[in-house]
């Protein structure tokens, strides 16, 4: 047990006064030289005078012992001025010329506290001031801040410091760092601390799935399946949210998928509870879906809401005069905006839970493009595209004009919490005036930038899941775009499908493309390389991916196939034309079931003769049994 401070105090006083006793009294007896005298000699070489201590090895001649002792010293010294003690080697001493010894202090004098810096016993005081400090960078620290110095490094420098010392491994390996990396690189973000016994091993975990996910990403290694399809109707929207699938059809039904449960028998929105209409529904025209509502828009310009934690009938409905054109919903709110002519309606739930119309707003063209603005607290905030101009929409104030130029019409449009970017067709090279990406700042309404130069119409563009200062883009001509938004220039140029590029997506280090040929391509960014691609007929209209999954969707341009009628009793007779929506997966627990084929677990338990849940994977279609 350690003693105290004043106990050490008074023991290293002790200690002084004894050796400042016994230097006068306990010389040693060695043999008179010629000139030498009982008192205090001349400095020999190699010797202090006056009660010193030897600092080096003795004279030549002297006794085993004190070349034993003049050993010590010598160690004692290079020790102190931080030499190898190796270097020196007791057999070669002998041969080596003493090193002077530096002038002894005059006796009486005081000596100082702590010892000088070249005196053995200030360096041994010194030694016992560490022993009873925390050895944290030669000073007194407690435990909590040490740990908050140790919070700004990151692995590398925790592996490192973990080894210096075992009170720097117990600092560097604290549970709380190694959760803070966790939460800071994306892993685990809704665990708690207590979740987990041991934080380091939970990252490296997640650190080792990732790249497996990587490697399953780029050699195509999972398991790839079709979504059951609404039979002999065709499919007329698509949308997806945290894995989460929404389908609209011909024949006015609305289905969901959770492809995180690999739930494959999809629940049906069921329309108004009570409506039993004569005749066909009415064609869905958009779906959206967020992490509690389900929307959608049909071709008689009826909106209705489902709750995803209620049921299957819908929540909240109601009515344009006229086709509806555009649909919006946010990411997280429950707030809609719906464009139908001229018109431009927004709703959401008040306080109390009942729906109302937060804002209507009347524009002087029709409206092409419709975005909520994400993270808007209050009142939302919706941008619209209306042919040749962009409004920025709030409640209770006038549409804001962000930018109109006659005859330059807006070709895609998006938006993140900040800005809006959207595409804009030049009058060509003649007027030296090319197809460009702008990007305006929604705090301000100024533009921040103009991006690329093309003859193509840009088709798409993707902001708000891109990564921070990127942006990715499709174009006519084509060819995939990232740009970087720092310096206003293109990174990559990537020539993807043969009929221009329809859908877009790209995260830190790969893009998926979509193209109106029906080809989905995976890319590597950083190489500029294609990954591998899957063809399916029809153009791609709808991409989404997380780390682990990626949901595509190809939706026909003809609804009503020419020579089939769609009352027809024949249920193949759109097996060609009805779109269809894949789902791959590519996490690591997931490939030991889903890497088998559909047809190898399929229940065959429909009564029906049409395809007895038989699924094959891509590129085949359904089995037709007869």
């Amino acid at each position: 047990m350690a003693a105290g401070p004043s106990e050490l105090e008074l023991f290293r006083r002790r200690w002084r006064a004894e050796l400042a006793g016994a230097r006068p009294g306990k010389k040693r007896r060695r043999a008179a030289e010629p000139g030498g005298s009982q008192g205090c000699r001349e400095p020999v070489s190699g010797w202090s005078s006056c009660g010193g201590v030897p600092l080096a090895a003795p004279r030549e001649g002297g006794g085993e012992e004190e070349r034993r002792e003049a050993g010590y010293f010598e160690l004692a010294r290079s020790l102190l001025d931080g030499r190898a003690p190796g270097a020196r080697s007791s057999r070669r001493r002998h041969h080596r010329q003493p090193r002077p010894a530096p002038p002894s202090p005059v006796q009486g004098a005081a000596v100082p506290e702590g010892g000088g810096d070249n005196d053995l016993l200030g360096q041994l005081i010194r030694d016992l001031n560490e022993i009873n400090e925390v050895p944290f960078f030669d000073i007194q620290l407690p435990y909590e801040l040490a740990l908050k110095i140790f919070q700004y490094l990151g692995r590398t420098e925790l592996g490192r410091c973990a080894q210096v010392s075992r009170t720097w491994k117990v600092l560097a390996e604290d549970e709380v760092l190694w959760y803070r990396l966790c939460q800071q690189e994306g892993y685990l973000p809704d665990a708690s601390i207590s979740d987990c016994s041991c934080w380091k091993l939970a990252l490296q975990e997640c650190r080792s799935k990732e790249r497996t996910l990587r490697t399953n990403w780029k050699n195509r290694i999972g398991a790839v399946s079709q979504l059951q399809y609404e039979l002999g109707k065709v499919l007329c929207d698509v949308h997806s949210y945290d894995g989460v699938v929404i389908a609209g059809y011909t024949s006015g039904d609305v289905r969901l998928w959770d492809t995180r449960t690999w739930d494959y028998t999809a629940p049906i929105l069921e329309p108004v509870h009570g409506s039993a209409d004569p005749g066909p529904q009415p064609h869905v025209s958009f779906v959206r879906i967020n992490s509690s509502l389900a929307v959608a828009a049909y071709e008689d310009g009826t909106v209705k809401v489902w709750s995803l934690m209620i049921g299957r009938e819908p929540i909240h409905h109601y009515q344009h005069n006229q086709r509806i054109q555009a649909l919006a919903l946010g990411l997280d709110g429950a707030a809609i905006a719906t464009a139908s002519g001229f018109q431009v309606k927004v709703e959401s739930p008040n306080d109390r839970g009942y729906w109302q119309t937060t804002a209507q707003f009347e524009i002087q063209k029709l409206v092409n493009f419709l975005h909520l603005v994400p993270d808007v607290v209050g009142s939302p905030v919706t941008i619209a595209a209306a042919e040749d101009m962009v409004c920025l929409l709030k409640a209770d104030e006038s549409g804001k004009v962000l930018h109109s130029v006659y005859g330059q019409p807006v070709t895609c449009l998006d938006v993140s919490p900040s800005e809006a970017a959207f595409g804009v067709k030049g009058f060509g090279w003649l007027l030296n005036e090319t197809n460009k990406i702008l990007l305006y700042n929604l705090e301000t309404g100024q533009c921040l930038t103009k991006l690329g130069s093309s003859l193509g119409d840009f088709t798409c563009v993707n902001l708000q899941n891109s990564p921070p200062w990127m942006l990715v883009t499709g174009n006519k001509d084509r060819r995939v775009r990232v740009y970087d938004l720092r310096r206003s220039k293109s990174l990559c140029s990537l020539y993807a499908h043969h009929l221009g590029v329809s859908a877009v997506q790209m995260d830190d280090w790969k893009i998926v493309s979509g193209g109106e040929e029906g080809l989905v391509c995976v890319w590597d960014q950083r190489m500029g390389t294609k990954l591998w691609e899957m063809h399916a007929r029809h153009p791609v209209r709808h991409i989404w991916f997380n780390t682990h999954s990626l949901i595509t969707a190809n939706i026909p341009d003809e609804k009503n196939p020419r020579g089939a009628s769609i009352m027809d009793d024949d249920l193949t007779a759109h097996r060609r034309h009805r779109g269809i929506i894949y789902a791959y997966e590519f996490a690591v627990d997931q490939l030991a079931r889903e890497s088998v084929l559909p047809i190898c677990h399929s229940s065959y338990d429909e009564v029906t003769g049409y395809n007895y849940n038989i699924g094959l994977a891509v590129p085949y279609d359904n089995i037709l049994v007869t």
